[in-house]
């Protein structure tokens, strides 16, 4: 792979596509190469840091598990905190939950009480954006606590599922875009 300066780093260089995986007729976008190489990562994390450095920001959140990965050093780049939004049975204090409705059945995701202040301006972050469904929760449960959904970052977005349709009116941000 490149390792090459960043202000020609070519990110989709770094993703390996898969077809049929994990079903046939399915093209997976493999985000590991990506992770592998420290200058690629460190690219990703500033790229998806730039739009949102003047905006801000109180605190960074993504919903378990790839989006911890690109939301923890994105919440260091911007200098905010991070808040991670997980799933049932994971957190050991007062939590808020939020239950949500996915193509194939439903799905919860829960938060610490105290996670988010009223007012907060929170930027939600994950690896891809697809159908929309878990960012589209996300959302809800920031806002039903008070705070604000700033923006919704992502790494990767599969344009042909409408998942930034699904989570509008928030503004959503995608390095790499495929169909």
């Amino acid at each position: 792979m490149p390792n090459s300066p960043s202000a020609t780093l070519e990110l989709a260089d770094f993703i390996r596509s898969i077809p049929d995986f994990p079903k046939p007729g399915v093209l997976f976008r493999d985000i590991t190469p990506l992770l592998a190489n420290a200058a690629a990562l460190r690219e990703t994390v500033k790229r998806l840091a730039d739009p949102y450095r003047d905006a801000s920001i109180d605190v960074v959140a993504a919903a378990e598990a790839r989006g911890f990965i690109f939301a923890a050093p994105l919440a260091i780049e911007l200098g905010t905190g991070f808040v991670p939004v997980r799933k049932p049975g994971k957190l050991p204090f007062e939590k808020h939950s939020f239950c949500y409705e996915l193509e194939y059945g439903s799905d919860t995701l829960e938060v610490h009480a105290d996670s988010f202040a009223a007012g907060q301006r929170v930027l939600l972050v994950d690896d891809l954006l697809a159908t929309g469904g878990t960012m589209r929760a996300c959302c809800q449960l920031v806002e039903r606590m008070g705070a604000l959904v700033a923006g919704c970052a992502f790494v990767i977005e599969l344009t042909g599922l409408g998942g930034a349709k699904r989570i509008a009116p928030h503004p959503t941000r995608s390095l790499l875009k495929y169909d």
